[in-house]
């Protein structure tokens, strides 16, 4: 049975701080448009649905973990807010403080924390790694600009 209460908060988390960071450094955006971009870059309207979608499912398996009785429980969920606290503070520093090298840095570190909610999400409940794939992806996508951008632009 669903927990309907649940799910909405652990809906409105990720939203809310992807939301909150992504206002935070909206002015700063517009400096993003007038760098040199690496190849394959995508469309800078293209990154609010992306993040937009996978906020969803980090809150759906943020949920599934959260309403488990498992043992695990409580250190997949403190890893899940480490990164989604790394993962608001990444913007701050790439956009506003344009420190591409050290945001670089800062989301492989991203990286290594969201493959390891993975490992434990997957032992509580295999979907709730699983469904946590594209994001992995993703940020290995955003590695990539954004080792590209840092050196286009040294």
């Amino acid at each position: 049975m669903i927990n309907l209460k649940s799910l909405i908060v652990s809906l409105l988390i990720p939203l809310a701080v992807g939301s909150i960071s992504g206002f935070l450094s909206m002015e700063s955006m517009k400096i993003y448009k007038t760098l040199n971009q690496p190849s394959f870059a995508p469309p800078s309207f293209l990154f609010p649905i992306v993040w937009s979608i996978l906020y969803i499912l980090m809150g759906i398996s943020s949920y599934i973990v959260y309403e488990s009785n498992s043992p695990l429980k409580n250190k997949a969920l403190k890893v899940y807010a480490i990164q989604l606290l790394m993962n608001f503070i990444w913007p701050l520093i790439f956009f506003n403080a344009q420190m591409y090298l050290f945001s670089f840095i800062w989301l492989l570190a991203i990286w290594c924390l969201v493959l390891f909610m993975i490992i434990l999400f997957s032992k509580i409940k295999p979907i709730s790694g699983y469904i946590q794939i594209p994001y992995l992806l993703w940020l290995t996508f955003a590695a990539y600009l954004n080792l590209g951008v840092y050196f286009l632009n040294k």
